[in-house]
């Protein structure tokens, strides 16, 4: 019981953030409501589980995973911020604040990732997910990871049509989500 009101309270505050975007289907924002539903989900799925077993190789894993989430959701959006130099105001009413970036940003940890704020959160999902190891969990761990992809895929289409080729240029020269790899 505790864990559905829990998820509700979670989904309230998401629905809130993303009451824009759910009305812009194309939008990166429309998928990322999906992934942050999905882990909110885990979240309270697993929330029993959290610190059962806690020297196992999988909670040991998923920590890692928990806690490395936290710097690049952390060090990617004090660069959107600083680098970025955000707009006050945008046309695009389905982007959040520290979205509106007037400079495309590809210094620190944009060098090397495109998306290190959605690195984070499937760092989160799959640590939240590696709480308890069932069918369920893995299910909506891959569901998380796919709005994931979807969001980025998404977001990388309004950055070409906002940057223009320099964006293209900066997709040839780094990763997704993990430096040097995808």
């Amino acid at each position: 019981m505790l864990q559905a009101a829990a998820f509700l309270l979670a989904s309230a505050g998401i629905v809130w953030i993303s009451r824009r975007p759910l009305r812009s289907p194309r939008s990166h924002g429309f998928y990322r409501f999906f992934g942050f539903e999905f882990i909110a989900a885990l979240i309270a799925l697993n929330a029993p589980y959290w610190f059962r077993d806690p020297f196992s190789p999988r909670q040991l894993a998923s920590w890692a995973l928990l806690i490395g989430s936290i710097w690049p959701a952390v060090t990617g959006l004090r660069l959107l911020v600083t680098a970025g130099r955000p707009a006050a105001a945008s046309s695009d009413l389905a982007q959040l604040g520290f979205e509106r970036t007037t400079a495309l940003v590809a210094t620190g940890m944009y060098r090397y990732i495109r998306h290190p704020m959605y690195a984070s959160l499937l760092a989160l999902a799959w640590g939240a997910a590696l709480k308890d190891l069932s069918a369920t969990s893995l299910v909506v761990a891959l569901a998380a990871s796919l709005s994931l992809i979807a969001t980025a895929l998404a977001e990388e289409r309004e950055n070409l049509a906002h940057f223009g080729p320099s964006y293209a240029e900066y997709m040839k020269t780094s990763r997704r989500f993990i430096p040097f790899v995808f």
